[in-house]
């Protein structure tokens, strides 16, 4: 059965579950709404998303909506069954520590990030209006303080949970944006950091999905 994914591939929410579903070597059909302001329709509210947001994953009849829960899903359900990727350990401690690395993305890695990404990528191609210097400024130096700690939490680590997991997956389809964006010393000038994310870069699905966006970003 083909997953069907409600979101634009340029909104790395929409992306990062994308990259689950390449990851997991699930088959998907993306539907993009028919405008940003179609989101907050009463239908796509009753039906979709409560909050008028995106992505939203049918998998049959069931509905789950919010980036990191549909990864979650995704790997709880499929992991294993179409190839040998696991996102989400099996042993509880280990897994205990990727919802860990995931709290921690969301409250500290992904707050700076998303301003970047919304400065540099998205104010004026989507909604016409000029990036703010001073934002940009404050995030990138936030974003400086969050990743002095991941260089301390990948000491001698690949990843962050040792393996490769959705803990390391959930912030990729962001940092690539803004990597991109003219902020790469955050991550070139520390070299746990740095290493980590060549090693992401190289993976298969992230490859792929930076690809299919550049192609996005290049022809629209």
């Amino acid at each position: 059965m083909t997953n069907r994914l409600i979101g634009y591939s340029a909104s790395y929410p929409t992306l990062r579950v994308i990259i689950c579903l390449k990851e997991l070597g699930l088959p998907y059909e993306l539907e993009p709404p028919a405008s940003y302001q179609s989101l907050k329709n009463e239908d796509f509210i009753a039906n979709k998303h409560p909050f008028g947001k995106m992505p939203v994953l049918f998998d049959g009849d069931f509905r789950i909506t919010e980036s990191r829960a549909i990864c979650r899903y995704l790997a709880s359900k499929y992991q294993g069954k179409h190839n040998d990727t696991i996102l989400i350990p099996n042993d509880v401690h280990k897994a205990g520590l990727v919802d860990q690395f995931i709290s921690y993305e969301l409250s500290y890695y992904d707050p700076p990030l998303s301003k970047l990404v919304y400065q540099e990528k998205f104010a004026k191609k989507f909604f016409n209006k000029d990036p703010d210097p001073e934002v940009i400024k404050q995030a990138h130096e936030e974003l400086a303080k969050v990743l002095d700690v991941y260089e301390k939490l990948l000491e001698g680590k690949e990843y962050l949970n040792g393996e490769y997991s959705l803990a390391d997956l959930v912030l990729c389809p962001g940092t690539n944006y803004v990597y991109g964006a003219g902020h790469s010393d955050l991550w070139d000038n520390r070299p746990n950091v740095k290493n980590w994310w060549s090693r992401l870069c190289n993976r298969d699905a992230n490859k792929k999905s930076f690809e299919e966006i550049k192609s996005f970003w290049e022809n629209n």
